[in-house]
């Protein structure tokens, strides 16, 4: 029987590769069997130093290859030269898995207070929307052609629960210190595009024999403050934040063939968060 997970023969282009999530999942593509094409907002200059010596203890199997790009996805232009780029290297993008996003960090917050929304300065709202809306429109419109040229493809976006539900402020809320922050409505009105967003190209792609899903992660530690690790295991029903390790499996599942007959579909990886 043949495995349904692997993603042998793929070619996979990851968009925001260098982030959090990137940097974990891309080595469980590549274990699956898949080329890869890496891209990110960072030179590759800084891919060399950063990130390509993790990959040295992959095993390649079957010729595969790992190639890195720069591009910025807010510019129609630099997506078009991404395009270019993976076919002339791989003749085709199998599956696009976009990661690629803008988030305000908690210290961020903290510092100027981003959590009050009559207080949001607008530029930050103009730049989140660039990023996380035109961005995604942008990358999926380009590579939506180039798989509609090849008759087949796989398009995986990076939701958040917070385009599920609204943040509870009691996450928020450092009572060690009398700081009360809220995410920021940016991150969350941004993000909310994405699941039906994601419903679209399904329903209308679909024809051209390419399907769109999206990941719905949430609450992935990375060096958070304790109190706001404490916070999070009191609200969440695992009682622990997410190990980034843990997207691995479920975007393994999307770009291969175990999740065929998944088109439109919400993966829902947040601990159980959205079923109170």
């Amino acid at each position: 029987m043949n495995n349904l997970f692997s993603l042998k023969n793929q070619t996979i282009l990851v968009t925001g590769s260098l982030g959090l999530i990137g940097k974990e999942i891309t080595k469980s593509l590549y274990d699956f069997g898949s080329n890869l094409i890496l891209t990110d907002i960072h030179d590759e200059d800084f891919y060399n130093k950063n990130y390509e010596k993790t990959l040295i203890n992959i095993t390649a199997n079957n010729n595969q290859k790992i190639l890195y790009k720069q591009a910025d996805i807010t510019s129609s232009d630099s997506i078009l030269e991404l395009i270019d780029f993976s076919e002339k290297k791989f003749n085709r993008i199998d599956t696009l898995i976009n990661l690629a996003g803008t988030d305000a960090k908690i210290e961020d917050e903290l510092n100027i207070n981003l959590g009050s929304f009559e207080d949001f300065p607008i530029e930050l709202w103009e730049k989140s929307i660039n990023v996380n809306v035109n961005g995604v429109f942008n990358i999926t419109q380009s590579v939506g052609k180039h798989m509609k040229k090849h008759k087949s493809g796989n398009i995986i976006l990076t939701a958040s629960t917070y385009s599920l539900v609204s943040p509870n402020p009691n996450l928020y809320n450092d009572t060690n210190s009398n700081n009360r922050i809220n995410k920021p409505i940016d991150y969350v009105a941004s993000k909310s595009i994405i699941p039906n967003y994601t419903r679209y190209l399904a329903t209308h792609l679909s024809k051209y024999g390419i399907r769109a899903n999206y990941v719905v992660p949430h609450g992935i530690e990375n060096k958070n403050p304790q109190w706001f690790k404490d916070n999070f295991e009191k609200l969440s029903p695992l009682s622990r934040m997410c190990n980034v390790n843990e997207l691995c499996g479920p975007y393994v599942f999307l770009a291969s063939k175990a999740s065929s007959y998944m088109n439109g579909a919400s993966l829902v990886v947040d601990g159980g968060w959205t079923a109170w």
